[in-house]
């Protein structure tokens, strides 16, 4: 399985300072379980959290959270990868079990190693980011990554790279809410059997349920539902670029001046 996202960014000084809280339940989980939750963490909870679960610019630090202190084997975290925290700017993740179970090995082995140390969190060396290749980052802009189908270098992007540099370029480019309020959440249509339509609020979905707001309530017959997300096209992205993409996407960005 491909490693698509990782983000570095600095915590807090008086952050890092502060001891984590105390896990409630001590927990122990097996290597093979950690290592596979580790590459699953890395590729959808990186791009926010940090590759470390220890925090980016956009995400918090995960090894000093309370709701994960109190988890137990993924009852508090399950819940909010399932359905979200939509006005923070995190979305529902579409996540088997055996998924969550190993993510959630890996945040609480994090969190056990953070407990034992001391000392600030390190900072992203722009030169670390400065590795790709921009005439492959151009062609896959413009060919399989599908980016030219939204984005144009010479219209919504012109002068992004003279906006944006280093780890801030990296986010905008992966994340795009970051450095501005959560984006509104999605609109969602549906549209019953007997032809009757409204419009509502994403609040939140899984495999089996999806939840809305602002909808009248409505019963019986089969429905059609249509999502309308314009961030959608980013978030799948997320799973799909290995480092490689990451970085050629990010040089070809840094020429447009």
């Amino acid at each position: 399985m491909r490693i698509a996202i990782w983000i570095l960014a600095t915590l807090l000084a008086g952050q890092a300072s502060q001891r984590p809280p105390q896990t409630v339940t001590p927990q122990t989980y097996t290597p093979e379980q950690i290592q596979a939750g580790q590459t699953r963490f890395s590729s959808q909870c990186g791009f926010c959290h940090g590759r470390d679960a220890a925090g980016g610019e956009t995400g918090t630090d995960l090894t000093r959270s309370v709701l994960v202190a109190q988890d137990v084997r993924g009852d508090k975290i399950l819940p909010v990868l399932k359905s979200g925290r939509q006005e923070k700017g995190m979305p529902a993740f579409d996540l088997s079990d055996a998924d969550v179970s190993v993510i959630v090995a890996y945040i609480h082995d994090q969190k056990s190693k953070a407990e034992t140390l001391n000392g600030n969190r390190r900072n992203v060396d722009p030169t670390d980011l400065d590795t790709g290749d921009a005439d492959a980052g151009r062609q896959y802009f413009n060919g399989t990554g599908g980016c030219a189908k939204c984005h144009s270098a010479t219209g919504d992007l012109a002068g992004i790279g003279t906006r944006f540099q280093g780890l801030a370029l990296l986010q905008r480019m992966l994340y795009p809410t970051s450095g501005r309020p959560a984006p509104a959440p999605a609109k969602v249509t549906v549209k019953l059997s007997t032809g009757e339509t409204g419009v509502g609020t994403l609040v939140s979905r899984d495999e089996f349920t999806i939840t809305l707001k602002d909808v009248p309530a409505w019963s019986g017959g089969e429905t059609t539902i249509t999502i309308a997300d314009p961030l959608a096209a980013h978030f799948d992205q997320l799973g799909k670029y290995t480092d490689n993409d990451m970085h050629n996407v990010h040089a070809y960005l840094r020429t447009l001046k």
